[in-house]
């Protein structure tokens, strides 16, 4: 998606606040400024939103009051749909929609994980900022819940996986350090993770760089994974789940404009299905599987923004490779 356009009139008012925001936004970037989006964003990226128009304060009865970023990051990241119907509601602890602006997430507040993460790679998004490596609690989960720490894998045996990696994130500072959050993080074995995964992670930049867009919905399931220390179900003294499989959906399209009205029964679509084991193929062209393989073993409804007919025909299909 060319954002240029829709850019330059927004980046010409935020001068003209920064003297009075600047030092306060740089303050609330890594933790709070993925909360803030406009409510009529997010009911373009789908039906399943119920923003109210001044969202709540996690954890508060109070409503958060700030100057809304009226860009449409966050309706990009989640173009493809809500696979799971994620909602900001505290009763919804185990598919709780958390807007990072950089990435969308539904997160489990037993797993101590996210189900799944839904972002967006285009030219803007890959820059010269080198990875900070600041892991870190997300603060603005709601009142009560548990904050996964740094420390929170230590000597599990299992790397903290990124879901949206850092790679994907090189823009700016605070783009990169937004996917150092531990909530977008899952234990990975290491040789899942640095290897298969960061493979393909590769593979879809590179898709970027010839002047594609690219946009990637993934998440894990079961319980149950080998690192390089053995088996576990859970680490941190069970307050986060070791998934047993790790899967990933790219929907992959030349550059342009109205992404979802191009994509058709054309377009290059990759489905990854992989055991969460340090015994893993770093191929992961092995564990190629169809969109339709992951919805029948998570209960998601995938590309739901596309038409239902399209959805029929592409995600029963399986990659076949291509560069």
């Amino acid at each position: 998606m060319n954002y240029k356009k829709i850019l330059l009139p927004v980046l010409l008012g935020g001068l003209l606040l920064c003297g009075i925001s600047c030092q306060q936004s740089q303050q609330t970037d890594f933790n709070t400024y993925g909360r803030r989006v406009a409510a009529e964003t997010l009911k373009n990226a789908g039906p399943e939103f119920s923003f109210p128009s001044e969202p709540a304060i996690p954890g508060s009865s109070k409503t958060d009051n700030r100057i809304y970023d009226t860009r449409d990051s966050t309706a990009s990241q989640i173009l493809l749909g809500n696979p799971s119907g994620a909602t900001n509601s505290t009763v919804n602890a185990e598919n709780y929609l958390i807007d990072q602006q950089y990435y969308v997430e539904s997160y489990s507040r037993t797993k101590g994980s996210p189900n799944w993460v839904s972002w967006h790679i285009g030219a803007e998004d890959l820059g010269n900022t080198k990875r900070l490596n600041n892991f870190r609690p997300d603060t603005d989960l709601p009142e009560g819940w548990y904050e996964v720490s740094n420390t929170s894998y230590k000597g599990s045996g299992f790397d903290k996986g990124h879901n949206c990696p850092s790679g994907d994130r090189s823009s700016s500072t605070a783009a990169n350090s937004s996917t150092f959050l531990m909530n977008n993080m899952i234990p990975q074995a290491p040789n899942n993770n640095q290897h298969t995964w960061e493979h393909l992670e590769s593979y879809c930049r590179t898709q970027v760089k010839k002047g594609n867009e690219v946009y990637v919905v993934m998440g894990s399931y079961g319980s149950g994974g080998t690192g390089k220390n053995g088996y576990f179900e859970s680490i941190d003294n069970g307050k986060i789940n070791v998934p047993a499989h790790i899967w990933k959906v790219v929907v992959i399209i030349p550059e342009g404009n109205n992404d979802l009205q191009r994509i058709n029964a054309g377009t290059r679509i990759i489905a990854v299905d992989t055991p969460n084991d340090n015994a893993i193929a770093p191929n992961w062209m092995k564990y190629l599987c169809t969109v339709r393989d992951i919805e029948k073993a998570t209960g998601y409804d995938l590309l739901s923004a596309l038409p239902k007919a399209l959805q029929n025909r592409i995600e029963v299909e399986k990659f076949k490779g291509g560069n």
